[in-house]
């Protein structure tokens, strides 16, 4: 990869034109997190809607600190990661802008086909096409298709040619991504119900659906460490009705459809469940 010409005098062009940029080293990625702000220590700025550099003073949480203000981009915090960039990042949706990310020939060949013309910007393999408009973004909607626009970084490499387009429907269709498949849990997942023919007392009604429904928003209202989240959740259902038989397959298909709407696989979900069984002895 060719590395950019005085990267600083580029960046703060496109600054002044309202296009946020930060500094990316080799690879074309953007420099690593400060002490503060190690493994989102400060709060994980990407969490945050809007461009701009994080409270600390580095260029930290990639997209997230890219800024058009010329007081950041040339201040001293600033000044070695842009001695070592390689080139300029810069965030799309920043700048109201869409870049649909074209990977090689056949993807260049579809959006010929499928995408109304726009901007043009050749790459090292295929081309960036840029619209006028923010949506999602979304990596691999296609082969050889990636988005970049809202909470996404992508590298300049020049005006490029022709005339911006308004973003079109058929772009942010792609970014539409399908409902989950959810497919009911397998009856060897429930647990048997202990001999005797003793009413279980957990088979009051109102007992047993408050601690499902109470499992069900853990793993609904979950915005990180989905894995972690749905395997807790399991294992305290369990804790509570695994032991006396009054989980019935259908208390076991609300979980796993409440983990399989946040994008944990049928797999997953029965690992998670299994795991949680055998972690308690069942």
């Amino acid at each position: 990869m060719s590395k950019t010409p005085y990267p600083l005098h580029t960046a703060l062009s496109l600054a002044a034109s309202g296009i946020p940029v930060l500094p990316l080293r080799r690879g074309k990625v953007p420099f690593g997190n400060c002490t503060a702000c190690a493994d989102n220590a400060c709060g994980g700025r990407p969490n945050m809607k809007t461009p701009g550099p994080c409270r600390c003073p580095g260029v930290c949480h990639a997209w997230a600190a890219a800024t058009t203000d010329p007081a950041v981009i040339t201040s001293p915090a600033w000044a070695e990661a842009w001695h070592r960039a390689v080139c300029v990042g810069y965030h799309p949706g920043g700048a109201g802008l869409t870049v649909v990310d074209l990977d090689d020939a056949d993807a260049i060949t579809w959006a010929r086909t499928a995408l109304p013309a726009t901007r043009t910007v050749p790459t090292t393999r295929g081309e960036h096409w840029i619209y006028r408009g923010v949506m999602p973004s979304r990596n691999t909607v296609r082969p050889g298709v990636d988005i970049k626009s809202t909470m996404a970084y992508t590298r300049y490499l020049g005006p490029g040619t022709g005339t911006l387009t308004a973003l079109p429907d058929a772009v942010r269709a792609l970014a539409v991504k399908e409902p989950p498949t959810v497919r009911p849990a397998s009856r060897f997942l429930a647990v048997p119900a202990r001999s005797g023919g003793v009413m279980c007392p957990h088979r009051t009604p109102v007992f047993l659906e408050r601690g499902i429904a109470m499992a069900e928003q853990r793993i609904t209202q979950a915005r990180s460490a989905i894995h972690t989240t749905v395997y807790g959740a399991f294992l305290a259902v369990l804790s509570t009705h695994g032991r006396c038989g009054c989980l019935t397959d259908d208390h076991i298909t609300r979980l796993f459809t409440a983990a399989q709407a946040k994008g944990e696989t049928l797999r997953h979900c029965t690992d998670a469940w299994t795991n949680a069984r055998t972690t308690l002895g069942l």
